[in-house]
């Protein structure tokens, strides 16, 4: 990794660094070893996951989501290029923006969702800092694929939402309902009234999963 290049953030899955490719400004992507895992399982793990992510990027920009570009891709260091996007993470917009701008832009994030799901990708992560509006723009782009797969399944498809719901109820509480509407209307928009009403059931069907566990769990 070059030594000119700027350490934006340290996950638990990898770290990114900002830095330039072929003279464009270009976050890297590198996910880093584990050294609780046996060597040789956790480079095929670190690969597997690096190779699904950059077919994930790729077939979300074929569906017409805008997503970071795909710059270039290193096995051997298990590291993805990608485009920088200049902007803001949708979670601090929405925390300044006022109800009515957040609830326009909340449909608009329902709308991206629904293109995802109607491509067949699950996003995995799917939280307001996972989104950046970006400056020059003013379009939303997903980032961070990392957890995603191809999946057309209802289940899988209301865990997606169900993670957003729980995002807006804890980073943005104070239009979490309102906003969330607007995110299925959106939803609806794309992929039809009868497939908005069976994720919001799967969705309500997760979240009693989840009280269940927690009063058994208190008991």
């Amino acid at each position: 990794m070059a030594e000119t290049m700027k350490l934006l953030s340290k996950g638990a899955e990898a770290h990114l660094y900002l830095g330039e490719f072929l003279g464009y400004r270009a976050v890297f992507k590198r996910r880093i070893r584990k050294p609780y895992r046996d060597s040789k399982f956790d480079r095929k793990i670190r690969i597997k996951r690096t190779l699904n992510e950059a077919r994930l990027l790729n077939a979300a920009a074929m569906a017409g989501i805008n997503v970071p570009a795909l710059f270039d891709i290193n096995l051997n260091t298990t590291t993805i290029v990608l485009e920088f996007i200049d902007g803001i993470l949708l979670k601090d917009y929405i925390m300044n923006a006022g109800t009515e701008n957040s609830l326009r832009i909340l449909y608009e994030v329902g709308l991206i969702v629904g293109r995802l799901h109607r491509s067949g990708i699950i996003h995995g992560d799917l939280t307001t800092s996972n989104m950046i509006l970006s400056s020059s723009s003013g379009r939303i782009y997903l980032i961070d694929f990392g957890l995603g797969e191809k999946s057309w399944e209802l289940e899988n498809r209301g865990v997606d939402l169900h993670l957003l719901l729980r995002a807006l109820e804890s980073t943005h509480y104070d239009i979490a309902e309102m906003g969330f509407k607007e995110v299925l209307r959106g939803y609806s928009d794309v992929m039809g009234i009868n497939e908005a009403l069976k994720v919001r059931s799967k969705i309500d069907e997760i979240r009693s999963r989840g009280r269940y566990v927690v009063k058994r769990i208190r008991h």
